[in-house]
């Protein structure tokens, strides 16, 4: 039996179906008497208590890459568990309403996911996977609480788990033991599992509708995410096509091992710059073991994230200082802070309650809306660029004046650290990142306040489609191939080519192999990406003619779906 879906995370995998069925837990209806509701507030209390703490626990045995991309959804879910309202919404049903505590989990999970479904923003009514997955974990916590069945979620070693849906906190923790691929009957490629999934190299096909009514708890079964099948007891073909794919990938290994720190060329010889995105140490040393030209992206929001109070002044500059000692003298892009209500935001800085978080107050419009927190962040960034080569990008632009707020502020801080007599950089550039499509539209307004340009694909796609990337509902919106999008891009890149200002992209596409063509053919020349995409890119830039693809640009830009650019796209390869 062959099952379709999406391919998400490409890679092959053959081992033992794990099945996680979605949570189905009896609700005790029964109304509580008085003298019960003092004990089932003390088992609520101690249920949330107890999902804090797997969070803690769980973020305490992330390292690395785990950590990285793990830990923005760890922080939301545990300030859901904090959030004053949904708890006094709790107390109040068990108190007033007299719900035993699952009763009330439920009773709460419903009021808040009717809302989120009602609203038009699909960014937000996807937030509402946030809500089930926190209250499944109360919930559970509840249950073990009078059953000694235990919520058993570690993997064993050899097995493909076949679910729904999986939270990136799962995916973390189930990728530490054994897990070998992923199959989700729903959810979506460009999904934050999905990413999570491409950069722990985890084979995961999305879309797979009747896997969780087709496939058994430990039916053999061989992943193949390159096709997006998942082939159920697989046969003696099947198995050949399997051992040959893992003969090709340690082939590929040992190829991309190779070009570590090869130039970056296409195959008619033209130059290419690749750099890497970063956030953490770990992300440096990768950057530097396979030959990035630099760091394209650094993004700075875990400084803000990872405690109670803001950073200092001094522990941002020892960070963004290590960082650009860490690159060797490569030049390094440093993302001023891209906060906003759609992420955790311990600090508090972010506006709370806003009715769309997305098109809300993020990036630059909240870094100024705060220009004493701005100013700190711009004075670590001075000293720092002492050290190295740095450039500092500014996210969310929409319009010229924001961008030369933010100069503004950069010119006061200098002459602030000059009269303490702190060594300051002769030039640091200022960067603008495309990712709102008004900024797009109206880039020729920029390129006057603007030293270099970056496209922030992830978001821009998102805007431009007014689609979410995570809602699988929308799959066929948000694809990258989109003209609209495409012909965004090439507006971007052609007026910073004409202009004689670089032009990078860093989003998401930009490390996907299948798409490079497609960018070299709109005629971008600077990718940022994950490192582990690096090697790979390197690879397939060094079998295309971008002569070849630029004259097939007018082509692409032409086409009228993104069926039709897939089409131009398979013809060139």
């Amino acid at each position: 039996m062959v099952l379709a879906g999406t391919p998400a995370s490409r890679g092959m995998a053959l081992g033992r179906a794990r099945l996680v069925q979605p949570s189905r837990h009896a609700i005790d209806q029964r109304p509580l008497r008085p003298e019960e509701v003092p004990g089932e507030l003390a088992r609520l209390h101690q249920a949330i208590d107890i999902a804090r703490q797997e969070l803690r626990e769980l973020r305490g045995k992330l390292h690395g890459a785990l950590a990285r991309e793990v830990n923005e959804f760890i922080d939301a879910h545990s300030l859901l568990l904090d959030d004053r309202e949904l708890l006094q919404g709790l107390d109040e049903l068990i108190q007033v309403g007299h719900y035993r505590a699952d009763a009330a989990l439920k009773k709460q999970r419903d009021r808040l996911v009717q809302v989120f479904e009602a609203m038009d923003d699909p960014y937000l009514r996807s937030r509402k996977e946030d809500v089930d997955q926190v209250i499944g974990r109360v919930l559970a916590a509840l249950k073990r609480q009078t059953s000694p069945e235990e919520r058993k979620l570690a993997a064993r070693v050899g097995e493909i788990l076949v679910a729904d849906t999986i939270a990136p906190t799962d995916m973390a923790h189930l990728a530490g033991h054994g897990l070998l691929g992923v199959v989700a009957s729903s959810s979506s490629a460009y999904s934050h599992s999905a990413i999570l999934a491409r950069s722990l190299d985890l084979p995961m096909v999305v879309g797979a509708r009747d896997a969780l009514s087709s496939i058994h708890d430990d039916d053999l079964i061989l992943l193949d995410a390159e096709h997006g099948e998942v082939i159920v007891h697989p046969t003696a073909p099947d198995l050949a096509r399997y051992r040959a794919w893992q003969r090709e990938a340690q082939q590929q290994g040992r190829r991309l091992a190779a070009l570590a720190h090869a130039p970056t060329r296409t195959r008619d010889g033209v130059h290419m710059h690749l750099f890497a995105n970063a956030e953490m140490p770990a992300d440096i040393a990768a950057a530097r073991a396979c030959g990035a030209d630099g760091v394209g992206l650094y993004r700075t929001e875990f400084l803000f994230l990872r405690g109670k109070q803001l950073p200092s002044e001094e522990e941002q500059f020892v960070a963004y200082r290590d960082l650009v000692l860490g690159m060797g003298g490569l030049p390094v892009t440093i993302r001023t802070l891209d906060l906003g209500a759609d992420k955790a935001d311990a600090a508090g800085l972010a506006l709370h309650g806003e009715d769309n978080p997305a098109l809300g107050v993020r990036g630059v419009r909240l870094s100024l809306r705060h220009p004493a927190v701005f100013t700190t962040q711009i004075r670590a960034i001075l000293r720092a660029a002492c050290y190295g080569p740095v450039r500092v990008l500014v996210p969310m632009l929409t319009q010229p004046d924001e961008l030369i707020a933010v100069r503004t502020l950069f010119k006061l801080a200098r002459q602030e650290l000059s009269r303490a007599h702190v060594d300051l950089p002769e030039k640091l550039p200022l960067g603008a990142m495309i990712e709102v499509p008004a900024a797009a539209i109206n880039m020729r307004a920029l390129l006057a306040h603007a030293d270099f340009f970056a496209i922030g694909s992830n978001d821009l796609a998102q805007y431009v489609l007014a689609a979410d990337r995570g809602n699988d509902a929308l799959e066929g919106i948000y694809h990258p191939l989109q003209p609209a999008l495409l012909r965004l891009i090439a507006h971007v890149i052609g007026l910073g080519r004409r202009a004689g200002k670089p032009v990078s992209l860093c989003g998401e596409i930009g490390g996907d192999v299948r798409l490079t063509a497609l960018l070299v053919a709109l005629g971008l020349t600077e990718f940022s990406m994950h490192p582990s995409q690096l090697l790979k890119v390197r690879e397939r830039l060094a079998g295309l003619d971008r002569t070849a693809l630029r004259a097939c640009a007018p082509r692409l830009l032409r086409a009228d779906t993104y069926e039709d650019v897939q089409a131009l796209l398979d013809q060139l390869a």
